[in-house]
């Protein structure tokens, strides 16, 4: 009896093991790797409960950190939210594979506005699907810049680029992105030039522009601002629009009087895309693309938006995004501020080195 009873218990032991490797073989999970306080979580939880697919996801909150682990191998992730410029040369470098189009009906859903622009950097979008979008422009402390300078509202590039004005703004604190490639375009723009030129001598333009400015610049930093922005520790950062939107939310949680707002300037901003891609090495390849078509729902993507109070590039979800969003310029720019908004691709090796050596000038003011 005593090897009867072994035997059932070992058989009832190996049938659970092998159950218990069924199960594990049978579920299905995807791996995402995304910025940070970046989705409403309850799109996760809608989608395991539709799908069966569990959701892993991380998050990290530079474009430096993802990339380090794309270009190591092996990150383990099966969808990746990279900005465009890191996108590009991501692509170039064989990090992702191209999506299975006939997996993902919902992309009739897309924005044909925004699809062309990511095109420059994605061609045929053969590789990515937009997430969220937006813009490098100004974000203010309302009433600190009507002390100092007088005006109720920042609608101009002037505020930064005119000495005089970021002198009065010093004092109260000024904050400038550490990105070469959004400020140097941004300055080109502003003087009139291509945002897209490579030429040296435009490049002096924007360093002999820039270091006129420099004495007043407390700090060159691109992610710092939100906080200082939010606990009324500056006045004006120019920064991402998504992050100017963060300060201001925390700003109004906070409830302490600061009033933060976000403008695109009247001579136009550079336009910014955080896009999702399947790296190569992806594991579950079938239920990231089972993820990203679920994104690509409208109602999921304006719930998105919703909730992080960016633009996305769905443009059937607009039906169903919260009026004080859409109708914000801010987040969707009105069709004449749209004409104004510009890309700019990634410099190639040569022009990067003059880029950095410019930009180091600048940063230490020497």
């Amino acid at each position: 009896m005593i090897h009867k009873a072994l035997w059932l218990s070992a058989a009832s032991a190996a049938l659970a093991a092998a159950l218990t490797v069924s199960a594990q073989a049978q579920e299905r999970v995807v791996n995402i790797y995304n910025w940070s306080d970046y989705i409403d979580e309850s799109i996760i939880t809608d989608f395991t409960k539709e799908t069966g697919i569990k959701v892993v996801y991380d998050v990290f909150d530079s474009n430096e950190i993802l990339e380090t682990k794309l270009l190591a191998g092996g990150s383990g992730y099966d969808i990746v939210v990279p900005t465009h410029n890191f996108l590009v040369r991501q692509i170039e470098a064989g990090v992702y594979q191209k999506l299975d189009k006939s997996k993902l009906p919902n992309l009739s859903n897309t924005w044909d506005v925004v699809n062309e622009r990511v095109a420059k950097f994605d061609p045929d979008n053969a590789y990515s699907v937009n997430w969220m979008w937006g813009t490098v422009g100004i974000g203010y402390n309302v009433d600190k810049v009507k002390a100092a300078l007088g005006i109720d509202k920042v609608d101009s590039w002037d505020v930064f680029y005119k000495p005089e004005n970021l002198a009065k703004l010093a004092g109260c604190g000024v904050y400038v992105l550490d990105s070469p490639a959004d400020i140097i375009p941004t300055t080109l723009n502003y003087l009139g030039l291509n945002p897209e030129s490579t030429s040296s001598e435009d490049f002096a333009k924007v360093e002999e522009a820039l270091l006129a400015l420099r004495p007043h610049i407390r700090k060159f930093h691109s992610s710092e601002y939100i906080n200082a922005l939010a606990n009324g520790d500056i006045c004006l950062a120019v920064g991402w629009s998504g992050d100017v939107f963060q300060a201001r939310d925390r700003a109004a949680e906070a409830d302490q009087g600061v009033v933060v707002d976000y403008v695109i300037p009247k001579e136009g901003a550079e336009m910014w895309f955080d896009q999702m891609a399947i790296p190569a090495d992806a594991k579950n390849v079938d239920e990231a693309h089972e993820f990203l078509n679920y994104i690509m729902k409208p109602e999921v993507a304006a719930k998105a938006t919703n909730y992080v109070y960016f633009a996305n590039g769905n443009k059937a979800s607009q039906q169903f995004i919260e009026k004080e969003i859409l109708e914000d310029p801010a987040i969707y720019p009105d069709e004449a501020t749209a004409q104004k908004l510009f890309t700019v691709n990634p410099y190639d090796p040569k022009t990067q080195r003059v880029v950095t050596r410019t930009w180091t000038k600048i940063v230490t003011g020497q």
